[in-house]
């Protein structure tokens, strides 16, 4: 059985416009499936673990990032060894481009019939959640603190573009002093704009931040971008969306099975965002969970 939850609120409702034709495609491309709609924050989560227990083979996410990574959470809380499958309808994409899944719905339900099974590495936070309460959840794709949760929060209210967030954001952006330990190294002090924690390549509406990560490799990509200016920002952005930042001096590049981040000063807090959702703040510990996840991709 193959389940599709789908979440029409994704895209700013255009999913939910575009769903009968997005059915269509599917039909003719893939076959028959069952779809359930996501009603709230979470319901993704909710309704993906329940087809899993109740015996799906596939799950397919019809939306977003955010989709695809409730999605991923319900079946990995599910205890059950259920596939995701990606049909992608929403405004970032950065997952399905690093599995080079297309992102035309026609010829991604053709990837749902005749693409592989790979195992995916998953990355596991946890972090405080807004009301002080400790909790954990998985991530598919990145996380980050700094600059990029105040884009994010600017792309939600306003319903712009990340490009075009990051633009405003930068003229008003302070850097934060973290506390990073990777493994069972030293702690180090850093002033950073941005710190991210990477599974799979792409985050921010495509920006390749994280150009080599592999999702197989049982690591996460640690990426730091120092102190920069708003016009150093404005410039570097181009860099930062072909993967060419690496080579920046103010940037450093690491890999680590397990991070922890906190905040310098125990009296600021700092948001965190994952898999473009902004769940808590630090302190956050990050870990890799190797070939936790089936994924369907590309054959």
């Amino acid at each position: 059985m193959s389940v599709v939850i789908v979440n029409p609120s994704s895209a700013s409702g255009g999913t939910g416009e575009a769903w009968p034709q997005i059915a269509s495609d599917l039909r003719s491309q893939f076959g028959s499936f069952q779809v359930l709609f996501t009603t709230h924050r979470g319901d993704a989560a909710t309704l993906a673990s329940e087809a899993a227990r109740k015996g799906a083979k596939l799950i397919i996410a019809c939306g977003g990032d955010g989709t695809i990574s409730e999605v991923a959470n319900g079946i990995l809380s599910s205890g059950k060894d259920a596939e995701l499958g990606i049909l992608p309808s929403g405004t970032g994409g950065d997952f399905r481009r690093t599995l080079e899944i297309p992102s035309r719905a026609r010829d991604a339900a053709r990837v749902l019939r005749t693409g592989r099974s790979v195992r995916i590495d998953v990355g596991r936070v946890s972090y405080t959640e807004q009301n002080g309460a400790d909790a954990t959840r998985y991530f598919v794709g990145v996380a980050s603190c700094g600059m990029s949760t105040k884009v994010i929060e600017r792309v939600k209210a306003d319903e712009v573009s990340f490009a075009s967030a990051l633009l405003k954001t930068a003229m008003r952006n302070a850097p934060v002093r973290l506390v990073v330990q990777l493994d069972d190294s030293h702690e180090r002090h850093l002033v950073v704009s941005n710190l991210c924690i990477a599974n799979a390549r792409y985050f921010g509406g495509g920006m390749k931040i994280a150009p080599d990560a592999k999702l197989t490799d049982g690591k996460l990509d640690v990426i730091s971008i120092g102190d920069l200016s708003a016009t150093k920002i404005f410039t570097s952005a181009p860099r930062i969306y072909t993967g060419s930042h690496l080579s920046m001096p103010e940037v450093s590049h690491a890999l680590a099975r397990k991070i922890t981040v906190r905040t310098a000063d125990r009296a600021t807090e700092v948001p965190l965002e994952v898999d473009g959702e902004l769940p808590g703040r630090l302190p956050a510990t990050f870990q890799i969970i190797p070939e936790a996840l089936r994924v369907r991709t590309c054959a």
